[in-house]
């Protein structure tokens, strides 16, 4: 087939698919997606076309059904029954796919993807397999922003709090990684996978506001002030952080601060630390007939003040489900001391992750009692998860 590459408009317009099978199906929703009137005709309907914003004719095709259509997709399994309507299609200028054999037709649909905005459409003429295939490839250098999809118009500035998981960057969601690669400012954590940053574009805008211990770039207001400022000169902003944005990411403050400015702002989750240090250390912090429940805790609290923050270390110690403890190494030893005085058994099986899913990662395990002597004794500082309870031990160690 020779002919030239363009798009159809058929939102609002009548589209007649002839056919009720899943082939049917996956050509109707495509239509129904992009705004079609879609007009169905066949004598058997599947589940998925039913529950489809279609009307349907549970009938034979006939000629009059064309009537005011725009487009027609002949998709039955009956050959003369595609031939029949691709001719009368033909008869009354109407374009015609034929699914079943695409040169019998006088149009092919495209394998389409959208994505931010953005929409590709491969026609591989009589091969629309090879199509499909070469759209999942770009599909996917899209997802990992291989390709430059970047937006080069001007829009109306955003902002989206973006979860980098762990630490390692292949553990970035999908989502997350496509919006980092299209940002024009990046307001970046210390903890956050920041070896994604080497592989954006030179006129990128890279904001470091890594915080440590004793050391601070940038407060939580100026932050903020960052944020809304870039984004209501008109910039696309990814706020990258470590683990989640609402999990001890003080992504609320900022979520709020955007909505109070009038920003717009949306949220991708990461994997927590929380979840993935014990995982890659092979702990399940839950575990059938050991444990069915966990509680994540900030060691920044003082565990000498037992409700300070809502947290109840006495009710933590007395508990039987695991414990999981984040920013806490430089008070592990009271933190123990506390948990043992109100009842925690000084032998439970406790664990020390460093450096998560990170080079360098190790982790010490010893029973709470001893944790953070074992700890400091094989010098394990921050950024560290600490775990407590009998999963601990539960499963084989993992290998280094």
């Amino acid at each position: 087939m020779t002919g030239i590459a363009t798009l159809l408009d058929v939102s609002g317009r009548r589209v007649v698919v002839v056919g009720g099978g899943a082939v049917a199906s996956r050509r109707a929703r495509v239509l129904v997606e992009a705004g079609a009137l879609v007009a169905v005709v066949s004598p058997e309907i599947s589940v998925d076309l039913a529950a489809m914003d279609v009307t349907v004719s549970r009938r034979p095709f006939e000629a009059a059904d064309l009537d005011g259509a725009w487009l027609a997709v002949a998709c039955t399994d009956v050959t003369e029954v595609n031939a029949t309507v691709a001719a009368e299609a033909q008869r009354r200028r109407i374009f015609c796919v034929r699914a079943d054999a695409a040169s019998g037709g006088t149009a092919r649909m495209s394998a389409v993807l959208r994505r931010d905005g953005l929409t590709v459409a491969v026609n591989g003429g009589d091969d629309p397999r090879r199509a499909t295939a070469l759209r999942d490839a770009i599909s996917l250098a899209l997802d990992l922003g291989e390709l430059p999809s970047r937006p080069h118009r001007p829009s109306a500035g955003s902002v989206v709090l973006v979860g980098g998981g762990p630490g390692d960057p292949e553990l970035i969601t999908v989502r997350g990684r496509r919006l980092v690669a299209s940002a024009e400012v990046v307001v970046v954590d210390r903890l956050a996978p920041r070896a994604l940053l080497a592989e954006l574009p030179e006129g990128v805008e890279v904001i470091d506001c890594g915080k440590s211990a004793h050391r601070h770039n940038l407060s939580q207001a100026e932050i903020n002030e960052v944020i809304v400022a870039r984004a209501r000169a008109g910039k696309r902003v990814v706020r990258l952080k470590g683990g989640d944005p609402f999990i001890f990411g003080r992504g609320g403050e900022e979520w709020l601060a955007c909505v109070a400015a009038g920003v717009q702002v949306t949220v991708v989750p990461g994997v927590s630390s929380v979840l993935a240090a014990p995982a890659v250390a092979g702990i399940p912090l839950t575990h059938r007939g050991v444990a069915a429940d966990f509680t994540v805790v900030s060691g920044h609290l003082d565990p000498g003040r037992p409700h300070e923050g809502g947290i109840d270390w006495p009710g933590l110690a007395a508990g039987t489900g695991t414990l999981v403890l984040l920013m806490s190494m430089d008070r592990l030893d009271l933190i123990a001391a506390e948990l043992i005085r109100h009842g925690r058994p000084a032998a439970t099986p406790g664990a020390v992750v460093y450096r998560a899913t990170l080079a360098g990662e190790r982790v010490v395990r010893a029973p709470l009692g001893q944790l953070a002597a074992a700890a400091q004794r094989d010098g394990i500082g921050a950024p560290a998860v600490i775990i407590i309870g009998t999963v601990v031990d539960l499963l084989p160690m993992v290998p280094d």
